[in-house]
Formats: C-alpha cells, structure tokens, sequence
C-alpha cells in the first residue's frame, strides 16, 4: 500500500446527537454531529407518526372489518361444508 493515500482512523471516534446522546465508534472523522440517534428516532421510541394521505389505513380497517363479518358469518369455506352437508343428508 501507498503511504498517505489513506484517511487517518480514529478507533474512538464520538457520535454527538441532538438529544445529548454519546457514542463511541471508528470513523475517519475524529468528531461526527448527528441530528436523529436511536434515543430519540420515532420509530424506535414508539411515537412515530403514519401519514394517511391516500386514506390507505381505513381502507385497510374497512377491508378487515369486512373480512371478520365474512368469518363470523361463516365465510366461503363454512358454506360449501354446509352445502355438502346438506346434499350428503339428501341423499341419505
């Protein structure tokens, strides 16, 4: 390899966040500034919110809310096993 070709490591290199948070990691820059950690991202601290522009979420809610009328009622399956009930108590 080419001596000064290469950035110099820093093995304990600090990641300041924001919120406060530290951490220590290898990088070639001795300090890094990051706006979002996993201390404070949404998604990890549960308060993420879902932007519904295209009303996908109730179109969802609607589809499973009729989906579970469909099962409670017996749905496709439970019919045809009636059905064929039915024509098995004819028969006999």
């Amino acid at each position: 390899m080419k001596k000064d070709t290469h950035p110099t490591y820093f093995p304990e290199a600090k990641i300041l966040c924001v919120c406060g948070a530290v951490y220590n990691a290898g990088s070639t820059q001795e300090k890094i500034n990051v706006e979002i950690c996993a201390n404070c991202h949404p998604f990890f601290t549960g308060k993420q919110k879902i932007l519904d522009t295209a009303r996908r979420v109730e179109k969802l809610q609607e589809r499973q809310a009729k989906q579970a009328t469909l099962t409670a009622r017996g749905g496709k399956k439970a019919r045809l096993v009636k059905r064929v009930a039915r024509k098995v108590a004819k028969k006999a």
